[in-house]
């Protein structure tokens, strides 16, 4: 990627209140990748009424931990919506990583799965079904219609707010209420 394009690597993507697609109305996803080939990312957001121990038992995976186990799992968005992926901190590589940052990576294995079960997995992690993805210069080109506010991301915002607040919350790490926001975009 060329030095004067914008990389939204690990930052997060604040959908404004006009966003006319339902997949993203309302919601907050992490950018896992932004390259010349587009841009990946995840929802963290939209719990699903299944959690990871539900998750987990369907993939003959037992889990113990009633903590763990209860965690819900979350809809990371509208593409491959069965295919799971773990969001996590921690400098550790399972099988099928993607770096995000030195302490945090998204992994798409079942190694990490057996990890988590058997409580020596990441600190911190969201499961997700499904992602979202966009072309070469899709996403650039839905910032400038105003369809999305930006912001580096947080370990708080990840993994410790609760979910229906995050949308609130990563607006107003940049001083913005998104919800004196109007639904009509403008231009300068």
């Amino acid at each position: 990627m060329s030095e004067n394009v914008l990389n939204l690597r690990n930052h997060l993507l604040i959908a404004m209140p006009s966003m006319g697609d339902p997949n993203f109305d309302h919601s907050v996803s992490l950018i896992c990748q932004h390259d010349e080939y587009g841009a990946f990312g995840i929802t963290i957001n939209r719990p699903l009424e299944l959690t990871v121990g539900e998750l987990l038992n369907q993939l003959n995976i037992e889990i113990n931990d009633p903590h763990i186990s209860g965690q819900l799992a979350l809809s990371g968005g509208p593409v491959q919506a069965e295919q799971g992926f773990v969001l996590h901190d921690g400098g550790r590589n399972w099988d099928s990583t993607l770096r995000i940052t030195d302490n945090l990576a998204l992994t798409s294995s079942r190694d990490i799965l057996n990890d988590i079960a058997n409580g020596i997995g990441p600190t911190h992690f969201l499961l997700v079904l499904g992602c979202a993805g966009w072309s070469p210069g899709q996403l650039e080109h839905e910032i400038k219609e105003n369809a999305w506010l930006t912001c580096p991301s947080t370990a708080h915002i990840l993994f410790e707010m609760p979910y229906n607040q995050r949308w609130n919350g990563a607006a107003f790490t940049l001083g913005v209420d998104v919800n004196l926001l109007g639904i009509a975009a403008g231009h300068a």
